[in-house]
């Protein structure tokens, strides 16, 4: 059986985030505060309630173990705790990437999942087998609070399983403006001019492009990021690849997404220890300017201004660039969603905690440890005018229009291994042609599974 409810998000989506963007820029940040907007306070538990029970519970909470995450789940229990005293939210933690994907799959398919985890919206939120593992969340009060447009992110089968946990992210490429100054570059809207800058930082002995495939995830971001130049080409791909009309090795402009991770080693831009670096090493490389470039989603932002809160301004952002100048956007990702378990012990107390994080205190709460890389999909909760000047270097894709939603926003299809793969395409192990076919061959498995027409 066909799936739908992708399309909606991709007409909606833009106008979502430059209302966002616009409000943080023109001073409203005082309907942020738990007293101001229609949505402000409302819902903070489940139905609205606000009495408090006097048995003593404790409910679980499973997240990715990143900084930005860890953080963002603390603020969340800390104030929930404050509104609900009775009850304690206990934090766990997971890796990222695909080792964190299969431990979420396991924990779920052996009944030994927390009472509340926060995951992935999109396809990876599909193979998760909603229906038999989530808790239907669609006619709950607080689903009121959340966005229309985000709603078929974490909807299977017309059920809304989920609620949006943290901003929307654009995927893109960070770069050190020191850097840029001293070698007299700018801001690069072709791919062959980013290739030009890369030339120029090599000749000045820095690492052009920071590799940091120890974590394998962050492999994907010059693949994934480059969608925007995807569709701008073919913009029927994300429906022909779901209906297995087309396929990465065949299509020449999503055959280019690998070829472009491919230049960016055979050219040796990027540092030769880029499979024993981190993420957060990533990070330290980019803010000291060791590292000019570094291909990332803008949720990075956090770690930046809580760990190297001093280089904060010498840091930008700009979209993955395309070869057509007058192309030239941005890759948006929706944000993760917290889901239920099905077959929690304390559906109740959870409820009431996805209430909260639904709310526009709960943004308010989040924004305070963790400032916002786009808006949020709250209703009348904006992002707040301190925001660090490379979130605002978004702002010229929204003002034209410059934005489309990553693939896994418009697909249900997204396969496990794309980050084992783009980890050969960008270490020289594997060829564009073959990376790219791979990863046809990846999808196949989840796309059966999901009963996809024509597969």
């Amino acid at each position: 059986m066909k799936k739908k409810g992708f399309k909606p998000l991709a007409m909606l989506l833009c106008t979502i985030l430059l209302t966002g963007l616009l409000a943080a820029c023109g001073g409203t940040a005082s309907k942020g505060s738990p007293e101001g907007g229609a949505g402000a306070g409302k819902d903070a538990t489940a139905g609205g309630k606000t009495e408090e029970t006097a048995e003593e519970v404790t409910i679980t909470l499973l997240v990715d173990n990143t900084q930005d995450s860890v953080n963002t789940a603390n603020a969340y229990i800390e104030a929930f705790k404050k509104k609900s005293p009775n009850i304690t939210v206990e934090l766990e933690t997971r890796p990222g990437g695909s080792e964190g994907d299969n431990i979420v799959k396991t924990r779920l398919a052996t009944g030994d999942m927390t009472d509340v985890f926060f995951y992935n919206s999109g396809s990876l939120m599909q193979a998760l087998t909603p229906e038999k593992n989530l808790l239907d969340l669609t006619n709950e009060p607080f689903q009121a609070n959340v966005i229309d447009s985000f709603k078929p992110t974490v909807s299977y089968n017309g059920k809304v399983y989920g609620v949006p946990t943290s901003s929307t992210t654009a995927g893109g490429w960070f770069y050190n403006k020191k850097v840029y100054a001293d070698l007299g570059l700018k801001v690069p809207k072709t791919w062959s001019e980013l290739i030009a800058n890369n030339e120029k930082i090599k000749a000045a002995g820095l690492t052009p492009v920071i590799g940091t495939f120890k974590d394998t995830w962050t492999s994907q971001l010059v693949v994934l990021a480059d969608y925007y130049n995807v569709q701008a080409q073919v913009p029927t791909f994300a429906e022909d690849f779901t209906a297995r009309k087309a396929t990465n090795a065949d299509t020449p402009a999503a055959l280019r997404s690998f070829e472009k991770l491919q230049e960016l080693n055979d050219k040796g831009f990027m540092n030769k220890d880029l499979l024993a670096t981190t993420y957060d090493a990533g990070l330290k490389m980019l803010a000291e300017g060791k590292g000019a470039h570094y291909p990332m989603l803008s949720f990075a932002t956090p770690a930046i201004v809580q760990n190297f809160p001093d280089q904060i301004d010498n840091i930008g952002f700009f979209a993955q660039p395309g070869d057509d100048v007058g192309k030239n956007g941005l890759t948006i990702w929706m944000p993760g969603a917290g889901y239920i378990y099905k077959e929690s012990k304390r559906i109740e107390e959870a409820k009431q905690f996805l209430a909260f994080v639904a709310s526009v205190e709960g943004t308010v709460t989040v924004s305070a440890v963790s400032k916002p890389t786009g808006p949020y999909l709250i209703k009348d909760a904006v992002v707040p005018d301190d925001v660090p000047a490379l979130v605002k270097d978004m702002l010229p894709y929204f003002e034209t229009d410059k934005t489309a939603p990553a693939l896994e926003f418009v697909s249900p299809i997204k396969g496990p291994s794309l980050e084992q793969i783009t980890v050969e395409v960008g270490s020289g192990i594997k060829s564009a042609k073959e990376g790219a076919a791979a990863y046809d061959k990846d999808v196949e498995k989840q796309a059966k599974q999901l009963g996809l027409e024509g597969w």
